[in-house]
């Protein structure tokens, strides 16, 4: 059995929620091999009057270290 090690990210996008999670695995990704999964933590929108301005999630990414 492999060893899985888990960061912590935060991403946010003025597109969706969907955006914001492919922004953090995109980002990790630049630096992290191998990831297998990511968890979204918690999920938020900023919003300006009655219009959402921002989305952002805080997301768990999962990794294989041993490959």
């Amino acid at each position: 059995m492999g060893i899985v090690k888990v960061i912590e990210v935060i991403a946010a996008s003025e597109k969706s929620f969907d955006d914001a999670v492919q922004k953090a695995v995109t980002e990790a990704a630049k630096t992290v091999k191998n990831i297998r999964s990511v968890y979204v933590k918690e999920m938020k929108a900023h919003v300006d009057g009655d219009k959402i301005t921002s989305y952002a999630v805080n997301a768990k990414i999962s990794f294989d270290k041993t490959s």
